[in-house]
């Protein structure tokens, strides 16, 4: 194996570094918001509005769990990254053993317990009674399959961990074909509906997450030091990483949750706008989490290599990446903001559904700006693990978005559902910012190598 280039994060440039990583994870980002929108588009245009509401409705509750896996992911990916730096590849191979295990067991018990849980949190949320049947029957057959969704995550972060981001993207493209392929299959020709799209879902990604298992155990053998297959003290630490992670995870999933909720209140229409407009948002946002899941690895492997000085440099480049993406975005939203709505709701939508829609991602993208760089700042001190402040400035995110929406939208209108939402973005950036400030004093980091 080539050391160097395997070790490009701590040798090359950084933001050759971070663009090399990076891009494979904003490409499979891309993939998979695609297939999401595809897989809305499938359902909105062949089974109806009212079908689109449905999985609209289950989005919030399966985000929950998707945060959940995400986090633990995340957390996981830390230790990896940096036992990586150090060389310490016994503990590598551990620590992924570990987490494999352990997680394995976590998911099915989520699954389970979503599961059980689908119908009793739906009617909870005010999901509207005509919508209610089908966004339970998706829920139940997603949870069914929620192990694999999860185990997909977990490893797809260990591959990043390794800088091996491209693996994750080309399984990715194969499974978003597979599913899309799938979809039309069972909406339109076996006439499936929501319960079709779901299954769909299931079979494609349960094929990735044991392709990705095998492809992750023939790349660690290249590693000959022998592991122990389970440890408590990695157990521990993964959790000192992964525990904040998934509890920030959580907590914004199901503050989401929340300003489901009020949209529901809105009725049907109002739903299919918002959820249209939330596919587009998730397309967008998952660029910049892709930079700052970029940044992560980049920073926690050069700590492991004690190349600390690297780390505002990789900082400032992913701003300057995010700075750009946003501006981009910007443009392309302001400028076409009907028929990306039209894509999702067709000459079936009303003038409510695409107010919704076009307001809510409009009065977004012009501060999609403060959502990148707050990306980036989370992704510093994940790589550093400092865990609590990043913990702390995404629930004050969420509390901005949660109680804006929830006290100014019955009072004002569905559009204070958004109207807070750059304002969360960008008291976060401002609380994980002091944080990394904080950090780059203690250690001794020059404030010119960041912004």
């Amino acid at each position: 194996m080539d050391t160097n280039k395997e070790e490009y994060l701590i040798h090359m440039p950084p933001m050759k570094a971070l663009w090399i990583l990076s891009i494979p994870m904003i490409l499979g980002s891309i993939l998979q918001q695609i297939y999401n929108m595809a897989d809305s588009m499938i359902v909105g245009r062949f089974v109806g509005a009212k079908a689109l509401a449905a999985v609209g409705a289950s989005s919030a509750l399966t985000f929950v769990f998707i945060c959940i896996a995400t986090g633990a992911g995340i957390g996981a990916s830390v230790l990896v990254s940096r036992y990586f730096g150090e060389r310490d590849y016994s503990h590598l191979k551990q620590s992924v053993s570990t987490s494999l295990i352990s997680f394995l067991i976590l998911s099915i018990l989520l699954g389970l317990l979503g599961f059980l849980i689908s119908k009793p949190i739906m009617m909870a949320l005010n999901t509207p009674h005509n919508v209610l049947g089908q966004a339970v029957i998706y829920l139940q057959v997603y949870f069914l399959g929620f192990p694999f969704l999860f185990l997909y995550n977990i490893l797809s972060s260990m591959f990043n961990a390794l800088g091996k981001s491209r693996i994750p993207l080309y399984l990715l493209a194969f499974s978003s074909a597979f599913n899309i392929v799938l979809d039309l299959y069972m909406v339109i020709s076996l006439h499936m509906g929501v319960f079709g799209a779901a299954l769909a879902t299931l079979i494609a990604q349960g094929i990735s997450a044991v392709i990705s298992f095998f492809l992750l155990i023939r790349y660690l053998r290249h590693f000959n030091e022998t592991f122990a297959y389970f440890s408590m003290d990695d157990l521990k630490n993964i959790m000192a990483y992964t525990g904040p992670s998934v509890i920030q995870q959580s907590t914004v999933s199901i503050g989401m949750m929340l300003v489901q909720s009020v949209v529901n209140r809105f009725g049907t229409q109002a739903l299919a706008g918002f959820s249209a407009a939330a596919r587009i948002e998730n397309f967008c946002s998952v660029l910049f989490v892709s930079i700052g899941n970029a940044i992560t690895p980049f920073i926690s492997q050069n700590l492991g290599a004690n190349h600390k000085e690297r780390i505002g440099k990789g900082y400032h480049a992913g701003l300057i990446l995010d700075v750009i993406i946003a501006a981009i975005l910007c443009i392309t939203i302001t400028l076409n903001a009907y028929s990306l709505s039209h894509l999702f709701l067709g000459d079936e939508g009303t003038k409510v559904a695409y107010h919704a829609s076009m307001s809510y991602m409009m009065w977004d993208g012009y501060f999609y700006i403060f959502m990148g760089i707050k990306m980036a700042t989370d992704g510093v001190l994940r790589g550093v693990g400092d865990m609590k402040p990043f913990m702390i400035a995404n629930v004050v995110n969420l509390a901005i978005r949660v109680i804006g929406a929830m006290t100014l939208a019955p009072a004002f209108g569905i559009d204070f559902v958004w109207y807070p939402v750059p304002v969360g973005w960008f008291v976060n950036f401002l609380i994980s910012h002091h944080a990394y400030r904080k950090y780059q004093k203690k250690m001794n980091i020059l404030p010119d190598q960041s912004l």
